[in-house]
Protein backbone atom coordinates (compact mmCIF):
# COMPACT_ATOMS: atom_id res chain seq x y z
CA UNK A 1 0.00 0.00 0.00
CA UNK A 2 1.35 3.41 -0.96
CA UNK A 3 2.05 5.89 1.80
CA UNK A 4 1.93 8.84 -0.57
CA UNK A 5 -0.27 11.57 0.87
CA UNK A 6 -0.59 9.93 4.27
CA UNK A 7 -0.45 12.49 7.09
CA UNK A 8 2.01 12.51 9.97
CA UNK A 9 -0.58 11.37 12.52
CA UNK A 10 -1.57 8.32 10.50
CA UNK A 11 2.05 7.50 9.67
CA UNK A 12 2.84 7.57 13.37
CA UNK A 13 -0.01 5.23 14.22
CA UNK A 14 1.08 2.83 11.49
CA UNK A 15 4.64 2.92 12.79
CA UNK A 16 3.39 2.16 16.29
CA UNK A 17 1.57 -0.86 14.85
CA UNK A 18 4.71 -2.30 13.25
CA UNK A 19 4.65 -0.80 9.74
CA UNK A 20 8.34 -0.58 8.78
CA UNK A 21 7.64 1.59 5.73
CA UNK A 22 5.87 4.11 7.94
CA UNK A 23 8.92 4.15 10.24
CA UNK A 24 11.11 4.89 7.23
CA UNK A 25 8.87 7.75 6.13
CA UNK A 26 8.92 9.24 9.62
CA UNK A 27 12.72 9.10 9.73
CA UNK A 28 12.79 10.96 6.41
CA UNK A 29 10.53 13.65 7.88
CA UNK A 30 12.90 14.00 10.83
CA UNK A 31 15.88 14.49 8.52
CA UNK A 32 14.03 17.11 6.46
CA UNK A 33 12.94 19.04 9.58
CA UNK A 34 10.12 21.55 9.38
CA UNK A 35 6.50 21.57 10.56
CA UNK A 36 5.90 17.84 9.99
CA UNK A 37 8.99 16.96 12.03
CA UNK A 38 7.79 19.24 14.83
CA UNK A 39 4.37 17.57 14.78
CA UNK A 40 6.05 14.16 14.91
CA UNK A 41 8.08 15.23 17.94
CA UNK A 42 4.86 16.18 19.75
CA UNK A 43 3.25 12.84 18.86
CA UNK A 44 6.22 10.65 19.78
CA UNK A 45 7.52 12.32 22.93
CA UNK A 46 4.90 10.84 25.31
CA UNK A 47 5.75 7.33 24.07
CA UNK A 48 9.53 7.30 24.54
CA UNK A 49 11.76 6.12 27.37
CA UNK A 50 11.45 2.38 26.82
CA UNK A 51 14.45 1.74 24.57
CA UNK A 52 18.01 1.27 25.80
CA UNK A 53 20.01 3.70 23.65
CA UNK A 54 23.54 2.41 23.07
CA UNK A 55 26.22 4.56 21.46
CA UNK A 56 29.17 2.85 19.80
CA UNK A 57 32.13 5.03 18.88
CA UNK A 58 35.79 4.65 18.08
CA UNK A 59 38.37 5.51 15.43
CA UNK A 60 38.12 4.50 11.76
CA UNK A 61 39.32 0.97 11.19
CA UNK A 62 38.40 -0.27 14.66
CA UNK A 63 35.80 -2.60 13.15
CA UNK A 64 32.75 -0.81 14.57
CA UNK A 65 30.39 -1.68 11.73
CA UNK A 66 31.15 -5.41 11.84
CA UNK A 67 30.92 -5.32 15.62
CA UNK A 68 27.52 -3.59 15.43
CA UNK A 69 26.32 -6.22 12.99
CA UNK A 70 27.26 -9.01 15.38
CA UNK A 71 25.77 -7.13 18.32
CA UNK A 72 22.48 -6.71 16.46
CA UNK A 73 22.39 -10.44 15.74
CA UNK A 74 23.02 -11.14 19.43
CA UNK A 75 20.20 -8.79 20.43
CA UNK A 76 17.80 -10.51 18.04
CA UNK A 77 18.84 -13.93 19.33
CA UNK A 78 17.94 -12.76 22.83
CA UNK A 79 14.44 -11.80 21.77
CA UNK A 80 15.07 -8.09 21.30
CA UNK A 81 13.83 -5.86 18.49
CA UNK A 82 16.90 -3.75 17.64
CA UNK A 83 17.33 -0.70 15.46
CA UNK A 84 20.55 0.88 14.24
CA UNK A 85 21.23 4.50 13.38
CA UNK A 86 24.52 4.51 11.49
CA UNK A 87 25.93 8.03 11.17
CA UNK A 88 27.91 8.01 7.92
CA UNK A 89 30.16 10.57 6.27
CA UNK A 90 28.28 12.78 3.83
CA UNK A 91 28.71 12.10 0.13
CA UNK A 92 30.67 15.00 -1.43
CA UNK A 93 28.32 14.85 -4.44
CA UNK A 94 24.84 14.40 -2.99
CA UNK A 95 25.25 15.20 0.70
CA UNK A 96 23.69 11.83 1.51
CA UNK A 97 25.01 8.98 3.63
CA UNK A 98 27.50 6.59 2.05
CA UNK A 99 25.61 3.62 3.58
CA UNK A 100 28.61 1.40 4.25
CA UNK A 101 27.27 0.40 7.64
CA UNK A 102 23.95 -0.78 6.24
CA UNK A 103 25.74 -3.04 3.77
CA UNK A 104 27.56 -4.82 6.59
CA UNK A 105 24.72 -5.00 9.08
CA UNK A 106 22.09 -6.25 6.65
CA UNK A 107 24.08 -9.42 6.18
CA UNK A 108 22.64 -10.58 9.48
CA UNK A 109 19.29 -12.28 9.03
CA UNK A 110 17.35 -10.25 11.58
CA UNK A 111 14.37 -7.93 11.44
CA UNK A 112 16.50 -5.05 12.71
CA UNK A 113 15.75 -1.66 11.22
CA UNK A 114 18.97 -0.10 9.93
CA UNK A 115 19.08 3.54 8.93
CA UNK A 116 22.09 5.47 7.67
CA UNK A 117 22.13 9.23 8.11
CA UNK A 118 24.63 11.73 6.78
CA UNK A 119 26.69 13.95 9.06
CA UNK A 120 26.36 16.84 6.58
CA UNK A 121 29.45 18.36 8.10
CA UNK A 122 27.93 18.72 11.54
CA UNK A 123 30.59 19.26 14.18
CA UNK A 124 31.33 16.06 16.08
CA UNK A 125 29.98 13.79 13.36
CA UNK A 126 26.50 13.36 14.84
CA UNK A 127 23.74 14.61 12.55
CA UNK A 128 21.30 17.09 14.05
CA UNK A 129 18.48 14.64 13.30
CA UNK A 130 19.84 11.91 15.58
CA UNK A 131 17.72 12.72 18.68
CA UNK A 132 14.56 12.81 16.55
CA UNK A 133 15.42 9.54 14.83
CA UNK A 134 16.04 7.83 18.17
CA UNK A 135 12.65 9.11 19.32
CA UNK A 136 10.94 7.53 16.30
CA UNK A 137 12.59 4.16 16.90
CA UNK A 138 11.75 4.26 20.61
CA UNK A 139 8.11 5.17 20.05
CA UNK A 140 7.80 2.46 17.37
CA UNK A 141 8.87 -0.21 19.86
CA UNK A 142 12.49 -0.83 18.88
CA UNK A 143 14.84 -1.82 21.72
CA UNK A 144 17.77 -1.43 21.88
CA UNK A 145 18.48 1.54 19.64
CA UNK A 146 22.13 1.51 18.60
CA UNK A 147 23.91 4.63 17.36
CA UNK A 148 27.19 4.10 15.54
CA UNK A 149 29.19 7.26 14.97
CA UNK A 150 31.24 7.95 11.90
CA UNK A 151 34.57 8.17 13.73
CA UNK A 152 36.20 10.55 11.27
CA UNK A 153 39.32 12.23 12.64
CA UNK A 154 39.42 12.43 16.43
CA UNK A 155 37.38 9.77 18.20
CA UNK A 156 33.99 11.29 18.86
CA UNK A 157 32.39 11.97 22.21
CA UNK A 158 29.16 13.61 21.06
CA UNK A 159 27.45 10.22 21.15
CA UNK A 160 27.43 10.35 24.95
CA UNK A 161 24.89 13.16 24.81
CA UNK A 162 22.45 10.87 22.99
CA UNK A 163 23.10 7.47 24.58
CA UNK A 164 22.32 5.74 27.86
CA UNK A 165 25.38 3.51 27.50
CA UNK A 166 28.50 4.44 25.55
CA UNK A 167 30.74 1.71 24.11
CA UNK A 168 34.22 2.81 23.00
CA UNK A 169 35.96 0.48 20.54
CA UNK A 170 39.75 0.24 20.22
CA UNK A 171 41.96 -2.18 18.32
CA UNK A 172 45.62 -3.21 18.57
CA UNK A 173 48.49 -1.65 16.70
CA UNK A 174 47.11 1.87 16.37
CA UNK A 175 47.64 3.45 19.79
CA UNK A 176 43.88 3.65 20.26
CA UNK A 177 44.05 3.35 24.04
CA UNK A 178 46.26 6.42 24.30
CA UNK A 179 44.15 8.30 21.75
CA UNK A 180 41.00 7.44 23.67
CA UNK A 181 42.50 8.96 26.79
CA UNK A 182 43.67 12.09 24.94
CA UNK A 183 40.23 12.56 23.39
CA UNK A 184 38.51 12.41 26.78
CA UNK A 185 36.81 9.09 26.11
CA UNK A 186 38.11 7.59 29.32
CA UNK A 187 35.62 9.77 31.18
CA UNK A 188 32.65 9.01 28.93
CA UNK A 189 33.12 5.31 28.15
CA UNK A 190 30.76 2.97 30.00
CA UNK A 191 32.18 -0.13 28.30
CA UNK A 192 35.51 -0.55 26.51
CA UNK A 193 35.90 -3.04 23.68
CA UNK A 194 39.26 -4.23 22.41
CA UNK A 195 38.26 -5.52 18.98
CA UNK A 196 40.37 -7.71 16.70
CA UNK A 197 41.54 -9.45 19.86
CA UNK A 198 43.14 -12.22 17.80
CA UNK A 199 45.83 -9.81 16.59
CA UNK A 200 49.19 -9.23 18.26
CA UNK A 201 49.11 -6.35 20.69
CA UNK A 202 45.51 -6.81 21.85
CA UNK A 203 46.63 -7.69 25.37
CA UNK A 204 48.81 -4.58 25.38
CA UNK A 205 45.80 -2.41 24.57
CA UNK A 206 43.87 -4.01 27.41
CA UNK A 207 46.77 -3.41 29.79
CA UNK A 208 47.00 0.24 28.76
CA UNK A 209 43.28 0.71 29.35
CA UNK A 210 43.51 -1.00 32.76
CA UNK A 211 46.33 1.33 33.77
CA UNK A 212 44.38 4.36 32.64
CA UNK A 213 41.33 3.18 34.56
CA UNK A 214 43.46 2.69 37.67
CA UNK A 215 44.77 6.24 37.34
CA UNK A 216 41.26 7.56 36.73
CA UNK A 217 40.05 5.90 39.92
CA UNK A 218 42.96 7.27 41.92
CA UNK A 219 42.29 10.83 40.78
CA UNK A 220 38.51 10.62 41.11
CA UNK A 221 37.99 11.20 37.40
CA UNK A 222 35.67 8.20 37.16
CA UNK A 223 32.94 9.80 39.29
CA UNK A 224 30.57 9.71 36.32
CA UNK A 225 30.39 5.92 36.54
CA UNK A 226 29.05 6.02 40.08
CA UNK A 227 31.77 3.71 41.36
CA UNK A 228 31.24 1.05 38.67
CA UNK A 229 34.56 0.19 37.09
CA UNK A 230 34.39 0.38 33.31
CA UNK A 231 34.58 -3.18 31.97
CA UNK A 232 36.93 -4.12 29.13
CA UNK A 233 35.61 -6.74 26.72
CA UNK A 234 37.84 -8.55 24.23
CA UNK A 235 36.12 -9.29 20.91
CA UNK A 236 36.80 -10.66 17.45
CA UNK A 237 33.85 -9.32 15.49
CA UNK A 238 34.69 -11.24 12.32
CA UNK A 239 34.38 -14.52 14.19
CA UNK A 240 31.68 -13.34 16.60
CA UNK A 241 33.87 -14.03 19.62
CA UNK A 242 33.21 -11.99 22.75
CA UNK A 243 29.85 -10.67 21.51
CA UNK A 244 27.77 -12.42 24.22
CA UNK A 245 30.17 -10.99 26.82
CA UNK A 246 29.72 -7.54 25.31
CA UNK A 247 25.94 -7.91 25.52
CA UNK A 248 26.23 -8.94 29.17
CA UNK A 249 28.46 -5.94 29.96
CA UNK A 250 26.07 -3.50 28.28
CA UNK A 251 23.07 -5.07 30.03
CA UNK A 252 24.85 -4.92 33.40
CA UNK A 253 25.51 -1.23 32.86
CA UNK A 254 21.81 -0.61 32.19
CA UNK A 255 20.92 -2.44 35.40
CA UNK A 256 23.42 -0.25 37.26
CA UNK A 257 21.89 2.91 35.78
CA UNK A 258 18.40 1.86 36.84
CA UNK A 259 19.47 0.81 40.35
CA UNK A 260 21.25 4.11 41.01
CA UNK A 261 18.64 6.36 39.31
CA UNK A 262 21.42 7.47 36.95
CA UNK A 263 19.34 6.47 33.93
CA UNK A 264 16.68 9.06 34.73
CA UNK A 265 19.36 11.67 35.39
CA UNK A 266 21.11 11.03 32.06
CA UNK A 267 17.85 11.18 30.15
CA UNK A 268 16.86 14.43 31.86
CA UNK A 269 20.17 15.98 30.80
CA UNK A 270 19.59 14.68 27.29
CA UNK A 271 16.16 16.31 27.15
CA UNK A 272 17.56 19.62 28.36
CA UNK A 273 20.37 19.44 25.82
CA UNK A 274 17.91 18.90 22.97
CA UNK A 275 15.71 21.77 24.12
CA UNK A 276 18.77 24.02 24.31
CA UNK A 277 19.84 22.96 20.80
CA UNK A 278 16.40 23.80 19.46
CA UNK A 279 16.42 27.17 21.19
CA UNK A 280 19.86 27.92 19.75
CA UNK A 281 18.67 26.92 16.28
CA UNK A 282 15.63 29.20 16.56
CA UNK A 283 17.74 32.11 17.79
CA UNK A 284 20.29 31.51 15.04
CA UNK A 285 17.55 31.70 12.43
CA UNK A 286 16.21 34.89 13.96
CA UNK A 287 19.75 36.35 14.03
CA UNK A 288 20.20 35.60 10.34
CA UNK A 289 16.97 37.44 9.62
CA UNK A 290 17.99 40.38 11.79
CA UNK A 291 21.42 40.65 10.16
CA UNK A 292 19.75 40.81 6.74
CA UNK A 293 17.38 43.62 7.77
CA UNK A 294 17.96 47.23 6.62
CA UNK A 295 18.26 48.38 10.24
CA UNK A 296 21.21 46.03 10.77
CA UNK A 297 22.85 47.26 7.58
CA UNK A 298 22.65 50.81 8.91
CA UNK A 299 24.12 49.78 12.28
CA UNK A 300 26.93 47.88 10.59
CA UNK A 301 27.71 50.82 8.32
CA UNK A 302 27.99 53.13 11.31
CA UNK A 303 30.29 50.64 12.99
CA UNK A 304 32.44 50.31 9.88
CA UNK A 305 32.64 54.12 9.77
CA UNK A 306 33.80 54.12 13.40
CA UNK A 307 30.77 56.12 14.56
CA UNK A 308 29.89 53.40 17.08
CA UNK A 309 31.90 50.59 18.62
CA UNK A 310 31.36 46.91 17.75
CA UNK A 311 29.92 46.39 21.24
CA UNK A 312 27.24 49.02 20.59
CA UNK A 313 26.48 47.56 17.16
CA UNK A 314 26.14 44.07 18.62
CA UNK A 315 23.90 45.36 21.40
CA UNK A 316 21.60 47.07 18.91
CA UNK A 317 21.25 43.89 16.84
CA UNK A 318 20.69 41.74 19.94
CA UNK A 319 17.94 44.13 21.03
CA UNK A 320 16.34 43.64 17.62
CA UNK A 321 16.59 39.85 17.87
CA UNK A 322 15.18 39.69 21.40
CA UNK A 323 12.61 42.35 20.72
Amino acid sequence: MSLRGVGVDELFERARNGDRRAVGRLLTLVERAGADADRLTALAHPHVGNAHVIGITGPPGAGKSTLVGQFVAEAAARGKHPAVLAVDPSSPLTGGAILGDRIRIDQNETDAFVRSVATRGHSGGLALSVPGSVRVFDAAGYDPVIIETVGVGQVEVDVTATADTTVVVANPGTGDAVQANKAGLLEVADVFVVNKADRPGADDVRRDLELMLDLSHATGADARSGGLRTPIVMTDSLEGKGIPELWDAVSAHLEHLVATDELAARRALRTRAEVRSRVEAALSKRLDEAMAAPSAAEVLARCEGREIAPTEAAGAIVDDVLG
